[in-house]
């Protein structure tokens, strides 16, 4: 999945915060994270449809109710991208710095 999917789907805030609840506490039901969301059951699993189809979320089941995970394969669209643009800074940096010390050698 491309890392503009992953990033589509992260960018709904209530997306974004049942992401990081699960994050945080683990495997949760979808009436766990109702409780804490602030929208209704139907909506948060719209949203959980929306994590699982960008692979940010994973489920099991348990007898008969499904418990949600984070998945971190999901995250590694964005730790791509990141890591891409952490050799353009640092490359950026490094010739900032080589000419910082050209100007003081020079001034």
């Amino acid at each position: 999945m491309p890392a503009s999917d992953v990033f589509r789907v992260l960018a709904d805030p209530t997306r974004r915060g049942l992401f990081e609840r699960l994050a945080h506490d683990g495997e949760l039901s979808v009436a766990a994270l109702t409780a804490g969301a602030g929208v209704s059951q139907p909506a948060v699993s719209q949203h959980l449809a929306a994590l699982k189809g960008a692979g940010l979320v994973g489920e099991t089941r348990a007898g008969r109710s499904t418990l949600y995970r984070v998945d971190p394969q999901g995250l590694k669209p964005l730790v791509d991208w990141l890591a891409h643009y952490s050799v353009f800074w640092r490359d950026r940096f490094d010739a900032l710095e080589a000419l910082l010390k050209e100007m003081e050698d020079d001034g």
